[in-house]
């Protein structure tokens, strides 16, 4: 898609009808289909009897021409796409599946069914405009030579929360049926509703369950979420565990709903291998024990608009005792039951997340020794939720002040000014004194420290006052205005405010083995970043060591969580499993004292017996 259609339609209108009528007409138009018999598609066809729409549509067809070579109906669900609102996307999480995508999950899940096709129920509970019932419609017509018509009204069933989508959705299969020589009126089962409260056995006596369920969930994360949708989604067992997004009851959703022989085809997000919020969804599947195969797309970003990282799952509704687990580029999918590697769902655990990828040799690191979160204490840096306020580098100083620049300069005394350093910035080029930074610590200076009384700090530090007192109304809009403060000028949490004197520095991510940093400062605060804390310096250097070690930051790509650009998450969640092997006092003394990475490297596959290639 190019810039200028998408800039057409969105000045074009606002009006879900308008907006449908000029890119049916356009499709239509664009690639000579009449309309004859279809009287729903016929009353969306700009005519010439009103001037002004079809000028706009000639317009249109041109700025269409230009932009997009072949405007076939997969074009027409982009726009179709393109056109929800961006509130809409964020609220109900929207988006496009590709064609190839669409048609390996339909293609998967009509292979492990194995039915008689003529009679089988297919749905997607969250159907957008349309894009998996049309794959899934185009499959059944070839495998069964049924009608169209027939597919549709008997074998097709869709469900949004959206009018507009269930409409488009009305229109996509209708222009499909058309546009292969299928002119005729046609019914539809299409509902529009909340899935998380709609129940299909209203619509029918007889239900018993879909033979297929495809789709793609909702993207939708806790924070975006109506107060209306959380208490919805609480009560399914699968979100009672941490903030739980909106595509995860989708699982226990299609689940419930399918028939006792029935697969669940979803493209959805993979981070409910090792997420707080998916804890209760991995002991669902493993309580049930289904025919599980999951294709993860790992750091690769499949959606064009979505900063996501997915997976394919196809569910069968079956008793099996294991999960079938393949990492793959999206363009590389499998097609062999050789290339999924096979994981017992006894070796799971549901609590700490699920090792998918390479599970044997995960599984033997955590098996080794001690868990690293049982050793070793792990603590985020300071959150002030007002970095830019709190925290700055003094444009200049003075035996009394520094001097903060933000807006307007401001003296700020020095009394009330700590060191602070950001953690996620550390590196072998970048020494830690060219990383210091002052915060202004409104804090006392005892071991645990306690918030300076608002009127001590007007009388010790006027000028350090009066710079936030001219900041507090973008305090008080900290946690949306909601912020529960002791004070308003304090942080906006109290952790890591305590004096501790020996700290190892990490970053909360990196895309290759981090630097990490010892200091013994006590006073020395951070930020934006991780630090192992509170142990003796021998211990401290022996957790450096093995975290710098080839074998740990292979344990980290292969089982935290993944981002962008090929980052993988240092979180104390993610690490704590680590199993940190025992080590006698001359292997101890060999760790503690020898420099040589390679070497280090060397004795850790060794004693772990683990050979680790790039």
């Amino acid at each position: 898609m190019k810039q200028q259609v998408f800039k057409y339609l969105k000045s074009y209108s606002t009006t879900p009808l308008e907006v449908d009528r000029l890119i049916v007409s356009a499709f239509l138009k664009t690639n000579h289909i009449k309309v004859v018999k279809n009287s729903f598609i016929k009353s969306l066809i700009i005519t010439s009897d009103n001037i002004d729409e079809s000028e706009k549509l000639k317009d249109f067809i041109l700025v269409i021409k230009s932009e997009i070579p072949k405007f076939d109906l997969e074009a027409l669900i982009e726009l179709f796409e393109f056109v929800i609102s961006p509130s809409d996307r964020i609220i109900n999480g929207a988006i496009y599946t590709p064609k190839y995508i669409r048609e390996y999950i339909t293609n998967r899940a009509f292979y492990a069914l194995k039915s008689n096709y003529n009679h089988i129920k297919i749905a997607d509970i969250s159907c957008g405009c349309g894009g998996f019932l049309l794959t899934a419609s185009k499959k059944l017509k070839k495998v069964t030579k049924l009608p169209y018509k027939s597919i549709f009204a008997k074998n097709i069933f869709g469900l949004d929360i959206q009018n507009y989508s269930t409409t488009r959705t009305k229109i996509l299969l209708s222009v499909l049926a058309i546009s292969e020589k299928e002119d005729a009126e046609f019914s539809f089962n299409l509902f529009t509703d909340d899935a998380l409260t709609f129940d299909w056995k209203n619509q029918s006596k007889d239900f018993s369950g879909f033979d297929m369920i495809l789709g793609n969930p909702p993207y939708v994360c806790a924070k975006n979420m109506t107060k209306e949708t959380i208490n919805k989604i609480q009560k399914f067992k699968v979100s009672n565990s941490g903030n739980a997004d909106l595509y995860i009851p989708f699982f226990q959703l299609g689940i419930e709903n399918l028939n006792q022989n029935g697969v669940l085809g979803l493209i959805t997000m993979n981070s409910f291998y090792k997420s707080l919020n998916g804890r209760n969804l991995r002991e669902y599947f493993k309580t049930k024990s289904l025919g599980f195969k999951i294709i993860d797309f790992g750091t690769e970003q499949v959606f064009k608009s979505k900063n996501t990282y997915t997976c394919i799952c196809i569910i069968e509704n079956k008793t099996k005792n294991y999960i079938k687990y393949c990492k793959r580029e999206s363009k590389l999918l499998p097609k062999k039951e050789k290339e999924f590697s096979k994981i017992p769902y006894s070796g799971l655990n549901s609590k700490s997340g699920w090792n998918l990828n390479d599970f044997e040799t995960i599984s033997k690191i955590e098996a080794t020794g001690i868990p690293f979160g049982n050793l070793f204490k792990t603590r985020h840096g300071i959150a002030t939720l007002k970095n830019d306020i709190f925290i700055f580098n003094p444009i200049r100083e003075d035996d009394d002040y520094y001097y903060l620049q933000n807006g307007s300069l401001f003296q700020i005394e020095k009394g009330i000014c700590r060191d602070i350093i950001n953690a996620n910035k550390l590196s072998r080029t970048v020494g830690l004194d060219n990383l210091k930074e002052k915060v202004i610590f409104p804090y006392d200076n005892e071991t645990k420290p306690n918030l300076l009384d608002e009127d001590f700090v007007i009388k010790m530090y006027p000028r350090a006052y009066q710079y936030l007192k001219k900041k507090k109304k973008i305090l008080a809009g900290r946690d949306k205005g909601k912020g529960n403060y002791e004070k308003w000028f304090a942080f906006g949490r109290t952790q890591s405010l305590e004096k501790i004197e020996n700290k190892l520095f990490f970053p909360k991510m990196s895309d290759r083995i981090p630097s990490f940093l010892m200091e013994s400062d006590e006073n020395l605060l951070f930020y934006n970043g991780q630090a192992v804390i509170g142990h003796t310096n021998e211990e401290m250097v022996l957790a450096r060591k093995i975290m710098e070690s080839k074998l740990f930051w292979y344990y980290v790509k292969t089982t935290s969580k993944p981002y962008t650009s090929e980052y993988y998450s240092f979180n104390g969640n993610y690490i704590k499993n680590f199993g940190v092997c025992d080590l006698n006092k001359s292997e101890l003394d060999f760790v503690i004292n020898e420099n040589s990475k390679v070497e280090l490297d060397k004795f850790f596959e060794k004693k772990y017996d683990i050979t680790i290639t790039e």
